[in-house]
């Protein structure tokens, strides 16, 4: 995502915000017992090795056992879906997916094929499981652009992922979403 300090969310800003809710409802990112399944494409393996390196990193600082981690690696975006459905309906079903690709532009109209269907189907799988299903699919103009985004530091993709998934796990157990 892009972001500017006019357009960032400012934490201090909502607590008169929340003295005006009966409820107020906000993410942690605390892993701990939870079990995360990571949906990776091997199509510009290159990138998405630096997204998944990133992903599991942050897992393991937020307290997520390596044990309760399990990745399953596809042949591209347009087949993250299935696989995290897998991971969202199973007998014991994962707290939450993290789908991780990338889909950069090329000559042919593959590009918006390839990255649309693959949003959609993330979206239908996590609305049909109710488990979070997060859209870590780099959807990019450039080669250059897909390596910016995998830098191994703090802007990498796969490492928002992470933390989206641990938040959205988290708010979702709280107060009267809990399911």
């Amino acid at each position: 995502m892009n972001s500017t300090s006019a357009t960032q969310f400012d934490a201090d800003a909502t607590e008169a915000l929340r003295a005006r809710a009966g409820e107020y409802l906000e993410g942690a990112h605390d892993g701990r017992g939870l079990r995360m399944g990571l949906v990776c494409s091997r199509f510009n393996g290159a990138i998405t090795t630096r997204l998944l390196s990133s992903a599991l990193e942050s897992l393991a600082e937020c307290g997520v056992d390596r044990g309760d981690i399990s990745i399953a690696w596809v042949p591209g975006a347009f087949e993250i879906p299935l696989l995290a459905l897998a991971y969202a309906d199973a007998t014991r079903p994962y707290d939450a997916v993290i789908a991780l690709g990338a889909v950069i532009r090329g000559d042919t109209s593959h590009y918006e094929i390839v990255s649309g269907e693959c949003a959609r189907g993330l979206q239908d799988v996590q609305l049909s499981t109710r488990v979070p299903v997060v859209f870590g699919v780099l959807t990019t103009e450039s080669v250059d652009q897909a390596l910016e985004r995998s830098l191994p530091d703090h802007t990498n993709k796969g490492r928002e992922a992470a933390l989206t998934a641990l938040e959205m796990v988290s708010v979702i157990r709280q107060g009267s979403l809990a399911i």
